[in-house]
């Protein structure tokens, strides 16, 4: 019978209308009947496109026998992960303190007050592999509530309080922009690299964009080559692998293997956010012509498959097609040479192009199932045909079309529709990047346009005060008010229209007002927002660069356009409680990572000003070009005024576009011609090098293959 989440905001929570449990989401009511009732809490966290979510919700949520205990012993609730990632945040703390690791699904037993006592992720209905039954936990669990009480509560008092300690970080003195904190977290990095198939660890691997960014930045900064090497095979090895779809463009969560061939086939779109100005910059710096095609495929991917028709992204496609994975995108042999024969080319070629063979790549999808993939990288495989690289291309993209639309007659996965301001702001931040990075207007125009739509939709102001949605009735957090922020520098440095300069200026404001921790950085919610047991204070950069790291980079560029040290200090104080973890774990504070590298490459901004068109875009060339790696770069027309302080008094020099190159505001005279401005800026990133090439680490930040510091 259906329960009380057809009419949600969520489509993972309207995935569990019909269940027989009876389904609250959360919220006061709730916890009140669990009160009543005398009851604990049993909270599922999933999210619409996770396949053991799926997995669960089949063999337990929708069987009767199932869903009668939980009703009888639990008021249960169902919470979507990406529409409250604080309730995820806080109780994902408890799972991985008891059971040692994370995941979702997330099963959390809490008291009626809301602490945990016992949690884990995906339970499966019938006990295997040292996993006990979905029953046997939910029965032990109502057992002890009923028979051992005041150790249950104890118990769920201490993980609460360990919950309020697990954001607690001790600060270091002074900022090192020496090198000491990024050279120790290169070295631990380094010894991650797997060398054979590109990526860091091992199985299962994800992609880690803000880890690549920042190899690329310390590469701009210091030459190192081992750090580019490293990103661009990553970006290399994924792109020909499963995890890329080769048919429509766009990445999948993650890899299931060290190959980089079996995905879980979810793709989110911070995923494909996240990579798009990744490939974009290993593109710049390498002039690799396929990294290009990739950016632009992925592009393709946002801005067709995950556009809405007003503009902003969809959060995400399931990994299944009516409960299956994957199956929307795997090939057998017979069926992929059928389609290629079709079209008049060499079946057997195409089939060793995508390494389908009758055996397949993937038994758990069935007997004789291929995931598509490129074994070779794509000339090589050519030149071995004896073919020309153009020639072939040209024959792939019509074989493409053709698979492509087979594909596309099949069932497809889901869409999760939810509109999450924080995603749309880095998809915005990442079309922006790639547009400028790679000339491509069209892309930052996109941007504009998502932007400008959730400014309508997603942001008010009363009094003067603004606040952001996180989507649909869901009040914004942190990461919205960042993240959209960022995304309104950016479209400011790229178009010069002071509206968007404004906006960002009016978000940070308000983050700062909402969030702010007098300890240094800020916390997820707002101080006016709903209490939780706890305060998440997000540090990690995860799947996506925690809201601390992304306000870290707001404030610092509104330091450099309005030198402003009420924007500097912030920024410093967060910095500082970041850079001790940072070195020691440097997977998971990428971003924090490429921010400290672009400060040891001190303060350096650049003002365009001219009428748009040729000559001013040469100029803009020279400057992107240059991948100076701590440049703030912005356009502006003749008439731009004095509204923001970098801006000021920066005029056209005979009625011809010129280039302000400054440090802290100070600048060197106007430049006309590109190739001075190359140069300037060319020179400034050799002293870099020169500098970076002369440092030496001091003993203590030598680091073992564990990242702890040899004695």
């Amino acid at each position: 019978m259906p329960n009380r989440l057809a009419a949600s905001t969520s489509p993972y929570l309207r995935q569990h209308a019909d269940n027989p449990v009876d389904w609250r989401e959360w919220g006061e009511e709730a916890f009140a009947e669990a009160r009543e009732r005398d009851v604990p809490i049993l909270l599922s966290v999933g999210y619409s496109s996770c396949h053991w979510c799926h997995v669960m919700a089949h063999e337990s949520f929708e069987d009767e026998a199932t869903a009668a205990e939980l009703n009888a012993r639990f008021v249960n609730v169902k919470v979507d992960r990406e529409e409250r990632p604080d309730v995820d945040a806080i109780y994902m703390k408890a799972v991985q303190g008891m059971s040692g690791r994370g995941g979702w699904p997330m099963t959390v037993f809490l008291t009626p007050d809301a602490q945990p006592f016992f949690a884990g992720t995906y339970f499966p209905k019938d006990g295997r592999h040292g996993m006990p039954s979905f029953l046997t936990v939910v029965r032990s669990v109502s057992d002890a509530w009923a028979e051992r009480r005041d150790e249950v509560v104890a118990s769920a008092a201490d993980i609460t309080a360990s919950i309020a300690q697990a954001d607690t970080l001790e600060a270091v003195d002074r900022l090192d922009l020496a090198g000491t904190t990024r050279d120790a977290a290169a070295l631990v990095l380094h010894r991650a690299w797997d060398r054979t198939h590109g990526g860091f660890g091992r199985a299962p691997k994800f992609p880690q964009a803000m880890t690549i960014a920042w190899l690329l930045t310390r590469f701009d900064r210091t030459g190192d080559d081992v750090a580019r090497s490293a990103a661009v095979q990553a970006l290399d090895h994924m792109a020909r692998g499963g995890i890329n779809d080769l048919l429509a463009g766009g990445f999948a969560r993650y890899s299931t293997d060290e190959r980089w061939l079996v995905p879980h086939f979810e793709k989110m779109l911070y995923d494909n956010a996240l990579l798009v100005p990744a490939y974009a910059a290993a593109a710049s710096r390498t002039a690799d012509r396929d990294l290009v095609r990739v950016t632009a495929e992925t592009v393709d991917a946002l801005l067709t498959a995950f556009a809405t028709s007003d503009g902003p992204f969809v959060a995400a496609f399931d990994a299944d097609t009516d409960g299956v994975e994957g199956s929307t995108y795997v090939w057998t042999d017979a069926e992929l040479r059928e389609v290629v024969a079709s079209t008049g080319h060499d079946a057997d070629r195409f089939a060793r192009f995508l390494g389908v063979t009758p055996g397949g790549n993937w038994h758990e999808g069935g007997a004789g199932v291929t995931v598509l993939h490129e074994p070779v990288p794509r000339d090589t495989f050519a030149q071995a045909e004896g073919l020309d690289p153009d020639a072939f291309a040209a024959d792939w993209r019509e074989v493409r079309a053709a698979l492509r639309a087979r594909r596309d007659r099949r069932p497809q996965p889901g869409v999760d529709d939810k509109v999450l301001t924080d995603w749309n702001g880095l998809a915005i931040v990442g079309l922006v990047r790639a547009g400028r990075t790679l000339a491509r207007t069209g892309w930052v125009d996109a941007a504009a346009r998502a932007a400008e739509h959730l400014h309508t939709t997603a942001v008010t102001s009363d009094a003067g005060h603004v606040r952001v949605q996180h989507t649909a009735g869901v009040d914004g957090f942190l990461e919205d008010h960042a993240n959209l922020a960022l995304a309104d520098l950016e479209l400011f440095g790229a178009t010069g229209d002071v509206r968007w300069f404004d906006r960002a200026l009016a978000l940070a404001e308000a983050a700062d007002a909402r969030f702010a921790d007098p300890e240094g950085g800020w916390f997820q919610t707002s101080a006016d927002g709903e209490r939780l047991i706890a305060r998440p204070k997000e540090t990690w950069d995860n799947a996506t660069p925690a809201g601390t790291s992304v306000m870290i980079e707001v404030c610092r560029r509104l330091h450099a356009l309005t030198g402003d040290a009420r924007w500097w200090e912030p920024a410093e104080r967060a910095l500082r409680l970041l850079a001790d973890p940072a070195r020691r774990m440097p997977t998971g504070f990428g971003a924090v990572l490429r921010q400290l590298e672009e400060l040891a490459a001190g303060p350096v901004e650049v003002v365009i000003v001219g009428a748009p068109g040729t000559a001013r875009d040469r100029l803009e060339r020279a400057v992107l070009d240059a991948h100076h790696p701590s440049a703030v770069v912005v356009v502006a027309a003749p008439d731009h005024g004095d509204v923001v302080p970098l801006l000021a008094h920066r005029t056209e020099v005979d009625g011809r576009p010129a280039a302000y190159v400054c440090r802290s505001m100070v600048c060197e005279r106007p430049l006309t011609d590109p190739a001075d401005v190359a140069r300037l800026l060319h020179d400034d990133v050799a002293r870099l090098r020169a500098d970076a090439a002369t440092y030496t680490a001091p003993e203590d930040a030598r680091t073992d293959d564990a990242g702890t510091v040899e004695r």
